[in-house]
């Protein structure tokens, strides 16, 4: 129960590395509050807030569109005054482009930064005006963990926006933690490498999964699971001297 009665809010939790996720945290104690544009599961199966209500009486689901100003201050200002304080911000939420630069058109780029960078920094400004505010509990105000990925830090093959938009999530990490430390908020990334999620399309191309597996030295690929154990590490108070880190969860691929 390493995050007994703590308030978390998991962007992009319906489906993948947010479902398990919250579903972790909720494991551990939390109050987990849900959020996505949908409740549709990408790889299948019941929506998310079945699953937690059979973990926890304390979960809620929340619809919100994250590259929208006025639904991300609702969804902060909503939980502030619903549970007196926010202790956890995970920044999850992702879409996936698909072209290399030349083939970006206006509207791919648009669609992908709009939640992966643009969302990321109005989740992160509500988060950090709300922790302002809170006392310090576990020698922290709050904790954000954003979810980045290796292709944030070299090329995402054919992807352009998608690794451009990660690149950003690693900055602003490093950013916030800097700014903000002295005010003892917590600011942290985890960077997945290549992660089974059930998704379909190009993520599961044999193409795509042989080009992983040339980089990944460990013997299999990622689950959610493996992501989201590091984000429990990092969104707990175990992690006491730790900020503006990007934890790979990669298997090694970095290393290659």
């Amino acid at each position: 129960m390493r995050l007994a009665g703590k308030t978390a809010i998991v962007t992009g939790a319906s489906s993948g590395i947010g479902r398990a996720i919250s579903l972790l945290f909720a494991q551990e104690g939390a109050i987990v509050i849900a959020a996505d544009v949908t409740t549709d599961v990408v790889e299948g199966g019941t929506p998310v807030i079945d699953e937690l209500n059979k973990v926890s009486d304390k979960a809620i689901f929340v619809k919100a569109d994250i590259a929208k100003a006025a639904e991300v201050q609702a969804l902060f200002d909503d939980v502030a005054k619903r549970y007196g304080r926010i202790d956890i911000l995970v920044n999850n939420a992702v879409v996936r482009g698909g072209s290399s630069l030349v083939d970006t058109d206006e509207a791919e780029w648009d669609r992908v930064t709009d939640v992966n960078l643009k969302g990321a920094y109005l989740c992160l400004r509500a988060a950090v005006r709300q922790m302002l505010t809170q006392k310090i509990v576990d020698e922290a105000r709050g904790r954000i963990v954003n979810i980045t990925s290796q292709h944030g830090m070299i090329a995402a093959p054919g992807d352009f926006a998608y690794g451009v938009s990660k690149a950003g999530m690693v900055y602003m990490t490093k950013q916030v933690a800097s700014d903000y430390g002295h005010e003892s908020i917590i600011c942290n990334a985890v960077a997945p490498g290549k992660i089974l999620t059930g998704k379909g399309g190009r993520a599961v191309d044999p193409e795509m999964l042989d080009y992983s597996r040339s980089r990944t030295p460990l013997p299999r690929l990622g689950k959610p699971i493996d992501v989201a154990r590091a984000v429990l590490f990092l969104a707990s108070a175990e992690a006491t001297y730790v900020t503006g880190h990007n934890l790979m969860v990669d298997g090694g691929w970095m290393a290659r």
